[in-house]
């Protein structure tokens, strides 16, 4: 119905709000991240936070293969709000934290704009078959990181103007 959001069949004022966050994972642009290591930062709010599980979050969002360039690894502390890591770094690891974590809806609100496109493809042929099933909303400024959507709606002015696929 007009005005209402739908999780499960279900407008989302009849959820409590803790269950309706359980379910939900957000990646914003501007990421935040604790002054603890890597390890602890994509753990945070996953349910038993196995290596396994962090590896392959840190594998889909390819941070893992910047792992070996800092200083202790996994255990490398990132500093105040990450300002040792690279804006594409930050990225990835929140990434990562918002798949360890698992969840049934993801909002990725721009949250590959600091990586190159090279980067960002790899991180979408990964990322998609991990989230088949999920329902996710992708906001970007690239095209390109579009191209799989089932569904784009192009917002000018807070209006939408155009719906459609990629094609």
């Amino acid at each position: 119905p007009p005005g209402s959001v739908l999780v499960g069949g279900h407008d989302v004022r009849e959820y409590e709000l803790a269950g309706l966050r359980s379910v939900v994972r957000m990646v914003p642009q501007d990421t935040f991240l604790f002054s603890t290591s890597i390890r602890e930062n994509i753990a945070f709010g996953a349910a038993d936070g196995e290596t396994a599980e962090l590896e392959e979050a840190a594998s889909i969002s390819t941070i893992q293969r910047d792992l070996g360039s800092f200083p202790q690894g996994w255990e490398t502390v990132v500093g105040e709000r990450g300002v040792t890591l690279s804006g594409g770094q930050k990225q990835r690891v929140a990434l990562s934290r918002a798949l360890a974590a698992k969840a049934s809806i993801y909002i990725l609100d721009d949250a590959m704009s600091s990586v190159d496109t090279g980067t960002e493809e790899a991180i979408l042929n990964r990322l998609l078959p991990r989230l088949k099933g999920s329902t996710v909303i992708l906001v970007s400024h690239r095209v390109s990181t579009l191209r799989n959507a089932d569904r784009i709606v192009v917002l000018e002015a807070g209006r939408v103007t155009q719906e459609g696929t990629h094609a």
